[in-house]
């Protein structure tokens, strides 16, 4: 129970603080990048030993994959990391209608004219898909090395960041379904009609990058042997 209670935990504030600075900074890239990525380092190190800090779906499927986690255990990170995403947003819905900033925005993703310049939905995905993959290709190289273990949060932080520093402008960066679904379930219309897309590209990106790792990582390993 507490590895869910503290998924549901890191990503409310991965989704609070994320999504919450992207509005009250208007969508400043440094600055909303920035967010992202400092809110994994500060989970990772608080709820990394006890969860893993996934905090995201995208992160507990190539765990999956890799055979890293169960299937009960995923199904309940993803419910977890869900209900934590819906929180975090329902307290910055909040904050929000008391301010003269409105809840409009609250940070959702999209693309057309929901984006900031106009990107296709092939353009979405394929965006959506890379950036999960090197992400989450980067999780995987830097969780499975026990002697890096105590860099793993700050390099994943990074990673968020410079993931985000590109995306921003192009489909406001999910990599992440549950940091897409929050966001779209409280600002409805046409945000909650793409989000499809916020779920989907991210599962592929995290699928695949797993995918690619356990590969390379398997041929390395019977090289050694040889």
């Amino acid at each position: 129970m507490k590895k869910y209670i503290s998924e549901f935990i890191g990503t409310l504030v991965l989704v609070l603080f994320g999504t919450g600075i992207a509005v009250v900074s208007r969508g400043d890239l440094v600055a909303t990048s920035l967010a992202f990525g400092l809110a994994i380092v500060a989970t990772a190190y608080v709820i990394g030993n006890i969860s893993g800090c996934h905090v995201n779906p995208a992160v507990s499927l190539a765990m999956l994959i890799s055979k890293k986690i169960s299937g009960k255990d995923f199904c309940f990170y993803v419910i977890a990391q869900i209900l934590g995403a819906i929180a975090g947003t329902a307290i910055l819905f909040f904050v929000l209608s008391n301010t003269d900033l409105g809840t409009a925005a609250l940070g959702a993703n999209g693309y057309g004219a929901l984006s900031a310049n106009n990107i296709s939905l092939v353009g979405a995905i394929v965006t959506e898909i890379v950036l999960t993959f090197v992400f989450i290709y980067t999780i995987l190289g830097v969780t499975s090395d026990d002697n890096k273990a105590p860099v793993a949060g700050l390099v994943i932080g990074l990673t968020l960041t410079f993931v985000h520093l590109l995306g921003i402008g192009l489909t406001g960066t999910s990599v992440n379904p549950a940091r897409s679904l929050a966001p779209a379930i409280f600002t409805g219309g046409k945000a909650l009609c793409q989000v499809w897309v916020f779920i989907v590209a991210p599962l592929v990106g995290g699928a695949l990058a797993a995918i690619v790792y356990k590969f390379l990582n398997t041929t390395k390993t019977k090289k050694k042997k040889k």
